[in-house]
């Protein structure tokens, strides 16, 4: 079969274009602006993608069309694809009806830490010698790939409270009808189309109704939202992280690279890993609570979580040059912000951190959480942000509550001037974006390798 895929660079249908080809089909897609790590990955696939959406792209007619929830009515192939009556689904009814019918669906959901706790249970079951299946929006490094089809019984997927599509406006989750589901947090986001949170509850509702009685909801004890959206109605066995009563954990080192994990005050197992960060502490306790109930021991999910190597752009180190570290971080959201920042503070101590804030997300760019952003950067040394055309408010009001460590600069280049100007050696430069920020990363680290050193606490 021929499938066609539109939003094909998206990580999440990169991960269903693999998936589809696994199963043996032609794949092609299109999509406006395609990068790393799905371009490298699509390529590596053998998947032709199509620069930019054209009518010629349908041509010849596929028999059934994958269309991404980034597409709307008025693009020229979502037309095209409708007038000449051809088939078209969604990518969470695709993955639904062609991965996910038959498997043990161990489903990670959460406004934070989705992609990074789906991919510590895919590497714990991946231990344990499952071969799970997974569809994970970003890449793990463990595996090299977002998504692969795997052995029966076990599929991991990172379950998107995003709308499916432009014709079905139910979360993708609700596809999925998990029976380990993760419930890693709750709070306001998308708000281009959740009102409020009560709406997202009621999405994240309709997933708690779909895990049967034998399964087993494995929820974050410290999340006040979450609390209020069990009383809604839960028919499954809940267990708890987070939680004196149940699951929780006690760090034994002051970054979160060692912890240990305890059942009801007792411990259980010991984790020792090259992660840092409570926020990676909590997803990791997530992964190995959900793992148990599919049959892996607590020292078992502890050893593989201790070679759990973590996920493409989570704090991931782009490069060194004269003393300067350069890291890429997926976080837009003011509490994901923080917690990668106080990661990182726990691990350098006084050394400067510059953080270096793309404000690309559809929440960010509307203002909806602006009176956070600030707090959230509150452990960087300096914050510059860049004035991205098209905000519909004045982000200048970020500069000012953060008062002389916070910048707004016009263009990429006037970043990369300006750190190039001010770092030292022994700096950390903290890049975040959900995008590929101009190609900021690579530009920043080349500029800093042609130009002499500046030892720390020399005058510029």
């Amino acid at each position: 079969m021929h499938i066609h895929i539109l939003g094909i660079g998206g990580s999440f249908m990169a991960g269903v274009a693999m998936l589809a080809r696994e199963l043996g089909h032609i794949i092609t897609g299109s999509d406006a602006k395609i990068y790393p790590p799905a371009s490298t990955l699509l390529a590596d696939a053998g998947i032709d993608v199509f620069a930019g959406y054209d009518t010629s792209n349908l041509q010849p007619a596929p028999d059934l069309v994958i269309i991404g929830n980034a597409l709307s009515r008025g693009n020229v192939e979502v037309e095209a694809v409708l007038d000449a009556g051809l088939a078209y689904t969604s990518g969470a009814q695709w993955v639904a009806e062609n991965i996910l019918r038959d498997r043990w669906v161990l489903a990670v959901a959460g406004t934070h830490g989705k992609t990074t706790t789906t991919s510590m249970l895919a590497w714990i079951l991946e231990r344990a010698g499952h071969n799970p299946g997974f569809l994970i929006g970003g890449v793990p490094e463990n595996f090299g790939v977002s998504a692969r089809l795997g052995d029966a019984p076990f599929f991991v997927i990172e379950a998107d409270e995003y709308d499916t599509a432009f014709f079905d406006k139910r979360s993708k989750f609700v596809h999925y009808r998990p029976r380990t589901a993760v419930l890693n947090n709750l709070e306001f986001d998308h708000a281009d189309i959740f009102p409020d949170l009560g709406a997202i509850q009621t999405q994240f509702h309709h997933l708690v109704r779909m895990v049967p009685a034998s399964g087993r909801i494995v929820v974050n004890g410290n999340d006040d939202n979450l609390h209020a959206l069990l009383n809604m109605g839960c028919w499954t066995t809940v267990e708890h992280f987070n939680a004196s009563n149940g699951w929780s954990s006690v760090l034994k080192s002051e970054d979160g690279s060692s912890f240990a994990v305890l059942f009801k005050a007792k411990q259980k197992g010991l984790v020792r890993w090259s992660l840092i960060g409570q926020h990676n502490v909590d997803n990791a306790l997530a992964a190995l609570v959900a793992a148990s109930h599919a049959g892996v021991t607590v020292a078992d999910a502890a050893t593989a979580l201790g070679n759990f190597k973590n996920v493409k752009r989570r704090l991931q180190v782009c490069g060194e040059a004269n003393g300067i570290t350069v890291y890429d971080d997926f976080a837009h959201h003011p509490t994901a912000i923080s917690a990668t920042l106080q990661a990182l503070r726990s691990r350098v101590g006084e050394q400067r951190i510059f953080a270096v804030m793309e404000l690309r997300s559809n929440t960010m760019r509307m203002g909806t959480l602006r009176q956070d952003i600030a707090t959230s950067l509150c452990e960087a040394d300096q914050s510059m942000i860049l004035q991205a055309a098209g905000l519909s408010w004045d982000i200048v009001t970020i500069a000012d509550a953060l008062g002389g460590r916070g910048r707004i600069l016009g263009s990429v280049d006037e970043i990369i001037t300006t750190l190039a100007d001010e770092l030292r050696e022994g700096d950390h430069v903290l890049i975040m974006s959900n995008g590929d920020f101009g190609g900021l990363h690579a530009r920043l680290l080349a500029r800093l390798q042609q130009q002499e050193p500046v030892a720390s606490g020399a005058s510029g």
